[in-house]
């Protein structure tokens, strides 16, 4: 039972994980704005940010899902 108790979550993996998303969440804005079917402003606004936000908790998803592999396969390449 005395196994070494490794912090999982940091304040920078915080702050990494919060600029990657902002970064993330603003080119997938970028990008769908263009992709939506209106020519009122605020809808394509509106539509893009739903679908840059969706596609932003996908990613975090996936970057959270990555670090406990890499995590996971640096543990087991050390014993």
């Amino acid at each position: 039972m005395a196994q070494s108790e490794e912090k999982l979550v940091t304040p920078l993996s915080l702050v990494v994980d919060l600029v990657l998303l902002v970064l993330f969440f603003a080119y997938m804005f970028s990008v769908l704005k263009s992709h939506v079917p209106s020519t009122n402003p605020s809808m394509i606004t509106l539509w893009a940010a739903l679908g840059a936000a969706c596609m932003t908790g996908v990613f975090w998803l996936a970057l959270q899902m990555f670090r406990v592999v890499f995590r996971a396969q640096r543990a087991a390449s050390k014993k």
